[in-house]
C-alpha cells in the first residue's frame, strides 16, 4: 500500500473534514455524517493492485452518502466492499441490505449510495473499473444491495480472494499484481453471472471454461498439472471447478488426459526417421510412467503405443481420433471384442 490516511495527527476540529477527503482520495469523493458526537476517528490503507484501486478503512460510526453530484468527475467503478468488523447498511437501486462480519457489498459508484455504519467498523474495498467488466449495466443492477455472503456460491471464494488481495497488494511485484487484478475481474464477472436472473450466466461460465480449457492445453507437459493446479492458477477452489465441468461429459482429470494422449497420437504419427522414441515423446506431454502411458493409450487406441506408430506411419490404420476427436469414437475393435459370441 501506498497511501496512509489517518485522523490521528490531525486537530478535532478538522477531523471530518479530513477524513472526507482520506475518502475521495482513496476511494471516491462523498458526503460524512458521524453517528456520534466528539471528534471522528479514522484510517484508510490504500493503493493501486494493477487496475484495481484498493483500501483497508477502520473508523467510527458515520454515514458516508454518494449523490449525483458526486458522480461527474471520476471514472466509474464498481466497488465490492468486504465487512471485516461492525455492521454496515447500504442503499442502491431502491434496494437496502445489512452486512455483518464475513459478508460483502457491491455498489456502483456511478450511481448515488449510502453506506450506513452504526458502530465503528473496518472493512476492505476493492474497486474494479467500470470498462474492465464485460456484463451489461441491467446486470450490475442485479447485483448492487444485495446480500453476497461468505458461506455459498462463488462469494465463498470471491469474499475471502479479495480481503486477502487488500491485505497483501502491497507485497505484489507489478506483474503480479497485474494477473490477481485480472483474476479479480473474471470471478466478480462471474459472481455476476451466477446471481444474475438474466441469460448472462451461461455466458460468463462458457468463457471461464474456455479459459481453463486454453490453461490446460498451454500446460500439458507439465507432469503436475492436475484439477488442484487449474483451480489454483484461477483463484477457484477445485470443488468449483468440477461444478464448471458437470455439463462438460468430462471430468477435468480425464480431460487433461485426454489432451495428452491426442498430442502423443500426433506426434507418433508423424514417424519417419527423425522420430522422436515414444518414451521421449510421452514425457514431453507430461507422461513420467512409461508403463502407465503404454496403458492407457492402449486403452484409448486400441493398441500400443509402437504398434499404433507403425500401423498409422505404414497407412494400415487410418486417421483417427488422434486428430481432435475423442480417440475412442473410431477405434476399431479389438480382437477379443470383434470375435466375442453376439447376442441373437
Amino acid at each position: 500500500m501506498d497511501l496512509v490516511l489517518s485522523t490521528d495527527t490531525v486537530p478535532d476540529h478538522e477531523k471530518l473534514a479530513y477524513w472526507r477527503d482520506a475518502v475521495g482520495r482513496a476511494l471516491v469523493p462523498v458526503s460524512v455524517v458521524p453517528r456520534a458526537a466528539g471528534p471522528l476517528h479514522g484510517r484508510i490503507t490504500g493503493g493501486r493492485l494493477g487496475s484495481l484501486r484498493v483500501a483497508a478503512v477502520e473508523s467510527d460510526a458515520q454515514r458516508i452518502s454518494r449523490t449525483t453530484a458526486h458522480t461527474g468527475g471520476s471514472d466509474p467503478c464498481v466497488a465490492v466492499h468486504v465487512q471485516t468488523a461492525g455492521r454496515a447498511t447500504l442503499l442502491q437501486d431502491g434496494r437496502r441490505v445489512t452486512a455483518g462480519p464475513g459478508d460483502m457489498m457491491v455498489y456502483d459508484t456511478a450511481r448515488p449510495y449510502t453506506l450506513d455504519f452504526p458502530e465503528r467498523f473496518v472493512g476492505r474495498v476493492v474497486q474494479l473499473p467500470r470498462r474492465a467488466l464485460d456484463v451489461p449495466d441491467e446486470h450490475l443492477r442485479d447485483i448492487t444491495a444485495t446480500p453476497i455472503t461468505a458461506t455459498a456460491g462463488l462469494g465463498a471464494i470471491l469474499t475471502p480472494f479479495l480481503a486477502t488481495l487488500v491485505g497483501e497488494a502491497h507485497s505484489c511485484p507489478p506483474a503480479v499484481a497485474g494477473r490477481l487484478a485480472s483474476s479479480a475481474v473474471d470471478l466478480f464477472t462471474t459472481l455476476v453471472a451466477e446471481r444474475s436472473r438474466a441469460g448472462i450466466a451461461d455466458t460468463a461460465r462458457e468463457q471461464l471454461v474456455l479459459r481453463i480449457r486454453d490453461h490446460i492445453d498451454r500446460h500439458l507437459g507439465n507432469p503436475d498439472l492436475a484439477p488442484e493446479t487449474v483451480a489454483a492458477a484461477h483463484h477457484i477452489s477445485v470443488r468449483y471447478l468440477h461444478r464448471l465441468f458437470e455439463d462438460e461429459g468430462i471430468t477435468v482429470a480425464r480431460l487433461i488426459q485426454r489432451r495428452r494422449l491426442q498430442e502423443c497420437a500426433r506426434e507418433l504419427a508423424r514417424g519417419g526417421g527423425a522420430a522422436l522414441a515414444v518414451s521421449a515423446i510421452a514425457q514431453r506431454w507430461g507422461f513420467v510412467n512409461p508403463a502407465h502411458f503404454s496403458r492407457v493409450f492402449r486403452g484409448a487406441y486400441g493398441h500400443s503405443p509402437r504398434e499404433w506408430r507403425r500401423l498409422r506411419t505404414s497407412g494400415a490404420l487410418p486417421g483417427t481420433g488422434c486428430d481432435g476427436a475423442a480417440p475412442t469414437a473410431a477405434r476399431p475393435p479389438r480382437p477379443a471384442e470383434a470375435d466375442r459370441p453376439r447376442a441373437a
